[in-house]
């Protein structure tokens, strides 16, 4: 299928001679795609690559249920405060330059990762780590819309969500294989996507063109470092809120209101700024408005589901790394399919928000029903669950970006790409702090009440590596201690779906009100002022 593409934009099959203006086809668009697509496969195997690793991780690092949260958000929370600068970067400089050092970027910081000693080293990898993924996210779906169109684009991403689905459940499953593998360990879970990153900066640097549009060069970093501190500020009071002090208490004022002050300071420059890094007058459209807010909650559930399921399988069920990973297929096959399907619909008739409302029922509905998990709930249930809530999940992240990019100029075409994948990086990184947070109160109070019921004998042991927060090994506990733990974590993780659950419901109200407006023909590059 022929599709209409800017000049300068090209494959390099040699076997095809084309003139500069005539159209790509559908194989010199997978072509200039190919680089990408593996890039963006390699920061997403990398970070979910660890994601069954992490209970052991934690474990050998001595850390706590609170590093383990941080280990998690502090790639969120550097991915969210990278990714509108790199979609600022994107309308500044060369895209394709741009991706090829996120992707170094990535790299060393999972080979650093690879050598720490304690789980503070390890979160500041993971700070490295999401400014490398943070580029990459973003620039994945500004390449594309600046290639094609947005009524040819749903198809290519239901593509980059394929990629995206084996990823994540090729991630875990490899992860947990290493894991338990002697003579590999978990260390080697941060060195196995290198040789992949070395193929990617080949490819992209063989495959990938794109004209540079040459402008003056502002970039505002006082933007970035409000909005950064910001977040991080209420990261930090999230993380440490119910466990260093109380919910209410005086540093939850203090934390609280320096955020919304260092909110507010950074709305006041970006309203000043003659380049800022989120314009807020893209606000000024509805469906911006609306995309990037059901983003933030739809970030939410998303972020929950990847990290809390290889505790839940791990310290609820005690199943090994390997398998934690092979019973969370159902949700990366439901993702699978729906992000591939609605893309090739979406395509063909041109028409989105019936999958966007879809996919917020189904999301809502399997979070919902995950909030009834228990440490015996019958498998197949999990199962079921666990594939609605992929489904939702494939049916609205990529489609809300593109509703997004359908309303923008080509000149804040990057800026609107990126502040919609900002604020579902944002609900992600709140999502899992405040819902480790509940984890890690949860867990405890369960233990201290199943200990109670064995008796007083029981309660002298302790709360099984919980106390002070810690992940306990389950080998190492007598059995009546270990069903008390095992059903804690299963009911704490539990508790957590249900508490994500509304957020889901609140996603699915936003993309109601969303007008859906028919896709462009033509790609950002070569299309006209298309602001609303």
């Amino acid at each position: 299928m022929a599709t209409a593409t800017p000049t300068g934009v090209r494959g390099e099959s040699q076997s095809e001679t084309v003139s500069d203006n005539a159209p790509m086809t559908h194989r010199q668009i997978m072509e200039a795609l190919s680089g990408l697509m593996l890039g963006m496969f390699v920061a997403i195997l990398s970070s979910t690559i660890v994601s069954n690793a992490l209970p052991q991780i934690i474990s050998d690092l001595g850390g706590t249920q609170a590093s383990y949260t941080w280990v998690v958000t502090a790639a969120l929370l550097s991915m969210t405060a990278a990714t509108p600068l790199w979609g600022k970067l994107s309308d500044l400089f060369s895209k394709k330059l741009l991706v090829q050092i996120s992707l170094v970027i990535y790299v060393l910081g999972s080979v650093v990762a690879g050598l720490s000693q304690n789980t503070g080293m390890l979160i500041a990898c993971r700070v490295v780590q999401g400014i490398g993924v943070g580029g990459l996210s973003a620039l994945a779906q500004i390449v594309m819309a600046a290639m094609i169109s947005p009524r040819e684009r749903g198809r290519y991403s239901g593509y980059l969500g394929a990629v995206f689905a084996v990823a994540t459940v090729g991630g875990p499953l490899l992860g947990g294989v290493i894991t338990d593998t002697a003579w590999l360990g978990w260390r080697w879970c941060f060195y196995v996507g290198v040789p992949f990153a070395v193929i990617a900066l080949v490819v992209l640097q063989k495959t990938l063109r794109l004209p540079v549009v040459k402008r003056d060069v502002k970039v505002d970093w006082a933007g970035a470092f409000f909005i950064s501190a910001a977040v991080s500020l209420l990261l930090i009071w999230v993380t440490q809120a119910g466990d260093s002090y109380d919910w209410i208490s005086w540093q939850t004022w203090a934390m609280t209101g320096g955020a919304v002050l260092l909110g507010l300071v950074f709305v006041l420059v970006e309203s000043r700024a003659s380049d800022p890094i989120i314009p807020l007058r893209l606000f000024r459209n509805k469906t911006i408005s609306l995309a990037s807010a059901a983003s933030l909650f739809v970030g939410i559930a998303m972020f929950s589901g990847t990290v809390f399921f290889s505790q839940y399988f791990q310290l609820a069920r005690g199943e090994s790394p390997t398998m934690s990973g092979v019973l969370t297929i159902p949700m990366i096959g439901g993702l699978f399919v729906s992000s591939t399907v609605s893309g090739q619909v979406i395509t063909k008739t041109g028409r989105w928000k019936a999958w966007l409302v879809s996919g917020g029922v189904l999301l809502t509905a399997g979070l919902g029903l995950l909030g009834t998990l228990r440490y015996d709930t019958e498998y197949w249930h999990i199962a079921l669950f666990m594939a609605l809530t992929g489904l939702g999940l494939g049916m609205m992240m990529q489609n809300l970006v593109l509703a997004a990019q359908n309303q923008v100029a080509p000149e804040d075409l990057g800026a609107a790409s990126s502040v919609v994948t900002f604020f579902r990086s944002l609900g992600g990184a709140v999502g899992v702090s405040a819902l480790g947070a509940v984890m890690a109160t949860r867990v405890t109070g369960y233990v201290e009440d199943g200990l109670t019921a064995l008796g007083p004998k029981a309660a002298a042991l302790g709360h099984g590596g919980t106390g002070g927060g810690g992940i306990p090994d389950l080998d190492a506990l007598p059995a009546p201690f270990r069903q008390v733990v095992e059903s804690a974590y299963g009911h704490g993780v539990g508790d957590v779906f249900l508490y994500a659950a509304p957020t889901a419901l609140v996603a699915l109200v936003l993309v109601v009100f969303i007008k859906e407006v028919a896709l462009k023909s033509r790609p950002a590059a070569d299309a006209p002022d298309a602001s609303s």
